[in-house]
């Protein structure tokens, strides 16, 4: 049955078929008579050995077998077309599309391979997810082509439609691929330039582009930047110093006091501002707290929406510290840090966020790694009126970064466990108020799931 070979066998079963009806013709029979005759024989010979009942059951069986396996046949015909093998199977597809799309409302912000660690693991649980991540990149790739193409740095935003393609493993080693020789290509990830030509091809419109990049990949969820402009970070250091460009403030080894955006047009995108106010639950971090996850609330808009937003809010602090931004820093250290640039009362710091949730479990450090575990100081965070939400984040595996299936699950937990309470806002009518909610709620939250 070789292609080109079945046409032919069926032409000449048609013309052998052809030839008996002219010789039945030619003796006088005419085919359907015969034909009628011949059923009306076996069937009456069926009957004489089979009741009619039961004949006639076995008859309607084997037609209802033939129909389920064409029904099935093509089913799978139909299927195959979007589900090749090496693809999900039928069930995966059935749970994402039930399951996934039915999920909460999520709106996750902050930037770097922290936000798109959380990613990996939270698109097991919700297909509504929405990323909506920093723009400040100006070093390696990403600075590159935001100097020499004028193009929205799509280092962060790469990662994270990676995070939530379905074909994770193959599509991020592709998508961090970076040429290692080639005159204008050496140190470029294939990632970002693919979102840089979808950009030109799309005329200079950087969101299409980034849907057109979420669809070619079937990324589990939107992700947005925080602003269409390609901003400029300016840090001011405790020593006077005022460092310019997210990858010197890295590097200028001081204690950050201010960061600030270089003055621009620096307008939140609507569809992220729309994403926070619709969403169910929002996500700080994790992330670098001065070039991933502050950056976003310097927007304008980005952090009044957040407080304005109905949804459960929760902040994820990073299991270690960061050389050249939070060194020495403790949680209370990152939470008042987002209070101060957010706009936020330091006394009343249920008003962006509800919780944080720290890692209580010692991570594997690495004799020679420059960085220390962050230290939990419930007091201070008492006084900042938000509550720790103490669980083991990392695993032997993930070493000093949180682990995506444990970080996702605890967040999932909380979320639907915190929907079932009075939130913090209401119970608190003033600071004081709000500082006795999160006392008499600590009882509740701060236990081991």
């Amino acid at each position: 049955m070789l292609p080109g070979l079945k046409r032919w066998i069926l032409i000449l079963l048609i013309g052998i078929s052809v030839i008996v009806i002219g010789a039945l013709l030619l003796l006088g029979y005419h085919p359907l008579t015969v034909s009628g005759m011949f059923l009306r024989e076996i069937m009456e010979h069926a009957a004489d050995v089979l009741p009619n009942r039961i004949s006639g059951l076995i008859v309607i069986t084997g037609g209802g077998l033939v129909v389920c396996l064409a029904v099935a046949k093509v089913t799978l015909s139909v299927l195959g077309a979007y589900l090749p093998d090496e693809r999900d199977s039928i069930p995966d597809v059935l749970y994402r599309r039930r399951h996934l799309q039915s999920g909460p409302r999520v709106a996750v912000i902050g930037g770097g391979t922290g936000l798109s660690t959380l990613l990996k693991g939270l698109k097991y649980f919700t297909s509504n997810i929405t990323a909506i991540v920093t723009v400040g990149d100006d070093g390696g790739s990403s600075g590159r082509l935001r100097t020499e193409l004028g193009v929205i740095p799509p280092g962060d935003i790469r990662n994270c439609i990676t995070a939530l393609a379905d074909e994770e493993e193959l599509v991020t080693e592709l998508f961090s691929y970076r040429f290692e020789q080639g005159e204008g290509l050496e140190g470029h990830s294939f990632g970002n330039l693919f979102l840089t030509a979808l950009y030109r091809i799309t005329e200079g419109d950087f969101l299409e582009s980034v849907r057109v990049a979420s669809r070619v990949l079937k990324s589990r969820g939107q992700v947005l930047p925080a602003t269409l402009s390609a901003i400029q970070l300016v840090a001011e250091l405790e020593d006077g110093r005022t460092i310019t460009g997210e990858s010197n403030i890295t590097s200028a080894g001081g204690k950050i006091k201010r960061l600030l955006l270089q003055a621009g047009e620096n307008q939140a995108t609507p569809q992220a501002l729309e994403a926070i106010m619709e969403a169910e639950l929002i996500v700080l971090g994790p992330g670098s707290l001065y070039t991933s996850i502050i950056p976003n609330l310097l927007v304008p808009g980005i952090a009044e929406a957040i407080r304005k937003s109905k949804a459960k809010k929760l902040y994820v602090c990073n299991v270690m510290t960061q050389r050249g931004e939070t060194s020495n820093y403790s949680v209370a250290d990152h939470v008042e840090a987002i209070l101060l640039h957010s706009g936020t009362p330091l006394d009343a710091g249920f008003q962006l966020v509800d919780a944080v949730l720290v890692n209580d479990q010692p991570p594997v450090v690495p004799t020679d790694y420059p960085a220390s575990p962050v230290t939990i100081d419930q007091d201070r965070l008492r006084k900042l009126a938000v509550i720790p939400i103490k669980r083991p984040l990392v695993t032997g595996d993930s070493g000093v970064h949180h682990d995506p299936a444990r970080l996702s699950k605890i967040i999932m937990l909380w979320f639907y466990r915190a929907k079932r309470r009075k939130p913090v806002s209401k119970i608190a009518g003033s600071p004081e108020s709000g500082k006795g909610a999160v006392e008499a709620s600590e009882k509740v939250t701060a236990e081991k799931a």
